[in-house]
């Protein structure tokens, strides 16, 4: 046991002090920062985002277009009429001709009083008539999404006004109606159900398993199969492995490393609450009204089993993988199958929070290699049945039983062969010739 722990203690110091992992940690730690002061840090450069955009428009002195004139004016009473309207409309002078008319507002955009304008036509049978927006942006969509649902709400009290509604049935008619949702469980001595609160905190603590699973699997798996992988090419693996079992140095390094990503992510996540208590981003955050008491214990004593498990099972396959690997330089070749099957388990997850009662999400579910992402998907956004959870851990318990035994010959074969990566069929006869 003690040779384990030697191990164990060996593989977390080495790593500590390398600089490469020092100063890689500490500039994910800045971007980190920066990432997540990113929108402070926008807005105090955007002097105009707290503005509104000033849209033009011609108040018209001919009949024709006495029209566009009515609707310009309705616009610009609607929008002084918001509390942080993020439109105002500025009224020009009718030139006289359309030419003069466009001329004027083309250098009113040059002098930065406009963004644009809005230009009338012919009336519509909707009752405004034709408008466009011009300006020098491309795709405005958001603005004229803004205009049009001004317009539709000018329209709808208009009708109502000519309906001759009191003001109470019209406050009525536009009150919103609430319905709330509630997740229940339909299974016998189920829970209560779920509120939006705790729906939305489970959420949370799912996206967030979800990342930091998928984080300490690639930072975790590329840091055994290279450490191994350094140590095979420099012949201290003919020393390590006369003096500790395979079983034992496998492991050793496979804790090791867990304890070098377990302090690292912890570091990240300090970094990122530090950065979130800041002033600025606790004001953004107050709104949110984020209770973390109302999170599901079970569903979190489920997230620690699937997050350990996942680990363990990544971690070993990544052993093995480096261990049959002679030169660093073939390590990413060598890696990349379980990188696209850790993709896969956390594209699938992330991507079916919309969804977690799909097909493909249940069938995964069960799919040892992805289970850890999406079981836990479903136990927080569905009702599962306890036997298919017992079930999903249970194929996950058999599945890491397995790859240990499977990965532990393969250690203790790959990391005595040098030269070129051996083949499946020298593997398997080296195999069967060594015992764990």
């Amino acid at each position: 046991m003690n040779s384990f722990w030697t191990v164990v203690g060996f593989t977390a110091r080495n790593k500590f002090k390398g600089k490469a992992f020092l100063v890689t940690t500490l500039i994910i730690a800045v971007i980190i920062s920066i990432g997540v002061n990113l929108p402070y840090i926008i807005s105090q450069f955007d002097t105009g985002g707290d503005k509104a955009t000033n849209i033009g428009y011609i108040q018209s002195s001919n009949e024709n277009l006495a029209e566009g004139t009515a609707t310009g004016d309705s616009l610009k009473a609607f929008y002084e009429q918001q509390e942080n309207a993020k439109l105002h409309l500025v009224a020009y002078p009718d030139k006289g001709s359309a030419e003069e008319n466009e001329k004027q507002l083309k250098q009113a955009i040059k002098d930065n009083d406009i963004k644009g304008y809005l230009e009338f036509g012919a009336k519509t049978p909707n009752g405004f008539p034709e408008m466009s927006y011009k300006s020098e942006k491309m795709m405005e969509f958001s603005l004229t999404e803004n205009l049009k649902g001004a317009l539709q709400l000018i329209r709808q009290a208009t009708i109502l006004q000519d309906a001759g509604l009191t003001d109470e049935q019209v406050a009525l008619l536009n009150a919103p109606i609430q319905i709330s949702t509630v997740q229940i469980s339909s299974s016998e001595g189920g829970a209560g159900g779920k509120t939006p609160a705790e729906q939305g905190v489970n959420m949370g603590l799912i996206y967030f398993i979800i990342i930091f699973l998928f984080m300490a699997i690639i930072t975790s798996g590329q840091l055994i199969a290279s450490e191994i992988t350094a140590e095979k090419s420099s012949r201290v693996m003919e020393i390590l492995i006369t003096s500790v079992s395979p079983l034992k140095g496998m492991f050793g390094k496979i804790f090791g490393m867990f304890t070098v990503v377990l302090s690292q992510v912890s570091f990240f996540v300090i970094v990122i609450l530090v950065n979130v208590s800041l002033p600025h981003n606790r004001e953004a955050l107050s709104g949110l009204n984020i209770d973390l008491t109302k999170i599901d214990p079970l569903l979190l004593a489920y997230a620690i089993i699937f997050f350990l498990t996942g680990f363990f099972l990544f971690a070993t396959l990544y052993a093995a993988v480096g261990s049959i690997v002679s030169r660093t330089e073939d390590l990413g070749q060598a890696t990349m199958p379980m990188t696209v099957i850790s993709l896969a388990g956390f594209y699938i997850a992330i991507f079916s929070l919309s969804a977690p009662d799909s097909m493909l999400v249940k069938i995964t579910s069960f799919i040892p290699l992805f289970s850890p992402f999406v079981m836990i998907l479903r136990l927080g956004l569905t009702d599962v049945p306890f036997w298919e959870t017992a079930l999903s851990i249970g194929l996950l318990l058999v599945t890491i039983y397995v790859a240990v035994f499977v990965s532990a010959k393969i250690y203790r074969t790959g990391v005595l062969m040098y030269g070129k990566r051996p083949s499946w069929k020298e593997i398997r006869k080296a195999m069967k010739a060594y015992k764990i």
